[in-house]
């Protein structure tokens, strides 16, 4: 899943529209809508990140609060990286740990399989 994809999903889940989304968080409708399909990169700002949760109504902390942080951070990872599909499936599992929240142990050998193989 991508950033766009995610926000778009808790948007529509939450019952706004594009319009009422970038009006509440006071962006461009236009330039938003690019976000949400790929075109334009997410904002890197946490301040802004946080506002995007909080409007989507994410609990801090929550898996989806993380999930916004962490498809974020992962749409600025060098293309070289993003082409390994696995690479980027297994992301969250280290941003979890990084946080310091316990990965499972499936996720943790799928990981440590992964780096293994190189």
């Amino acid at each position: 899943m991508t950033f766009g994809n995610f926000v778009k999903e808790s948007r529509l889940k939450k019952g706004f529209t594009l319009r009422d989304f970038c009006r509440a968080m006071k962006f461009d409708a236009s330039n938003w809508s690019k976000v949400e399909r790929g075109v334009l990169m997410p904002p890197k700002s946490s301040r802004v990140l946080r506002k995007i949760a909080e409007t989507l109504g994410l609990k801090e902390n929550s898996d989806d609060w993380h999930s916004l942080f962490d498809l974020a951070a992962i749409s600025f990872i060098p293309s070289g990286l993003v082409e390994d599909r696995e690479v980027i499936q297994k992301l969250p599992v280290f941003f979890r740990t990084v946080r310091g929240k316990r990965p499972s142990l499936r996720d943790m050998k799928e990981l440590i399989k992964k780096v293994r193989e190189g």
